[in-house]
């Protein structure tokens, strides 16, 4: 019997930067059995002819609207662009009937949330969150962990690494960097809209404060995937208590029912990524540890420590897979546009992550 073909969609890449050079492009031709990359649309021309040699792709664009029109062949397309670009072009590719998926942050403020959301429902495509935390197999051990305790005494979500350059410049994948041939006239609209958004987000006398708006990226940036990945494991907090900022380290303490947990961010120079959501029962500790995914294949564990019932003390490490968050994200994203399965990581559910941030810059001095 002839096995059954399975179709190879047939992706553009909206964005080519760093985290397009470094984790989509490269995974993309690694998962040629579900993906063939066919376009990609930047604003560089010179990131276009790099990206279009060094990955093998066919077509380039400056314009998405030009893509979409000249490129009917598209199935798929995946947003990584400027942050504050993300739900409009993603909203171009729904009404022209395409599939997308969409990097974090899906958006800035809930506006352009709520009018991505009605393109999807308009379309009736998929539309698929980048969280791809939330994909690995060591964290789904976690949940299936979490939900069989008894009761939960503390949580603490913590996510102090270094900046991403630290581990980009030392992860092979040799990623360039241009930025002299982006019309001045592209960097006014990007700055306009930036200010609009954040406005909206923050209102106007926080989004013209630096350490507010500093905030605001740091928890639509990498915040996004902490919070995400918490709520699914614990669900949303009641409130959010406390919460602090200094430079670019930033703490909260969120209300659940019964118990606390402690959140804290930070970025600095150091070449360690130390992201990790611990959960506390009476008689065990269970934790998901995260390493940096610019560096292909390093193993996201579970670790659980708990008591015997003889009393004695136990260490128990859990490596389900080598196999990166991204191939496994990418996995189920095939199967949401082939087989019709649920999305988790939708905008609805993301919405969530908007009103836990807002809630900590409530809290912020």
């Amino acid at each position: 019997m002839a096995p059954v073909q399975t179709p190879v969609l047939n992706v553009a890449i909206v964005g080519c930067g760093e985290i397009a050079m470094t984790t989509h492009l490269p995974t993309l031709l690694l998962c040629s059995q579900w993906y063939r990359t066919v376009a990609i649309c930047d604003i560089s021309q010179e990131a276009l002819d790099h990206c279009a040699r060094k990955f093998h792709v066919p077509k380039t664009y400056l314009d998405v609207r030009t893509m979409l029109s000249q490129s009917p062949e598209i199935d798929l397309v995946m947003v990584m662009n400027a942050n504050e670009y993300h739900c409009d072009h993603a909203i171009l590719a729904l009404q022209a009937g395409k599939h997308v998926f969409v990097e974090k942050p899906m958006a800035i403020c809930f506006s352009e949330a709520e009018r991505l959301e009605a393109a999807a429902k308009a379309a009736g495509k998929v539309v698929f969150i980048g969280y791809m935390r939330r994909y690995a197999s060591a964290f789904l051990r976690v949940k299936e962990l979490v939900a069989a305790q008894k009761s939960i005494s503390y949580v603490r979500v913590r996510d102090i690494i270094g900046m991403n350059h630290i581990f980009v410049d030392q992860n092979g994948t040799y990623p360039k960097k241009f930025t002299d041939d982006i019309p001045s006239s592209a960097t006014e609209e990007r700055t306009a809209l930036s200010k609009a958004q954040h406005e909206e987000a923050l209102g106007v006398k926080r989004a013209g404060n630096p350490s507010d708006m500093l905030a605001w990226m740091l928890l639509n940036g990498l915040s996004s995937h902490d919070l995400s990945a918490m709520r699914e494991l614990i669900g949303m907090p009641s409130a959010c208590l406390s919460a602090t900022m200094n430079g670019l380290f930033m703490t909260a303490l969120f209300q659940y029912d019964g118990f606390v947990a402690s959140y804290e961010v930070g970025l600095d120079m150091v070449a360690k990524f130390d992201a990790s959501i611990e959960i506390f029962g009476a008689d065990k500790r269970i934790t998901i540890e995260y390493d940096t995914p610019y560096v292909k294949g390093l193993a996201i564990k579970a670790v659980v420590l708990s008591a015997k019932e003889n009393g004695d003390y136990s260490e128990e490490i859990i490596r389900p897979t080598y196999t990166d968050a991204y191939s496994l994200e990418y996995e189920e994203l095939y199967k949401a546009i082939t087989e019709g399965a649920q999305v988790k990581t939708s905008v609805m559910d993301a919405i969530e992550d908007l009103k836990i941030m807002t809630m900590i810059m409530e809290k912020l001095p």
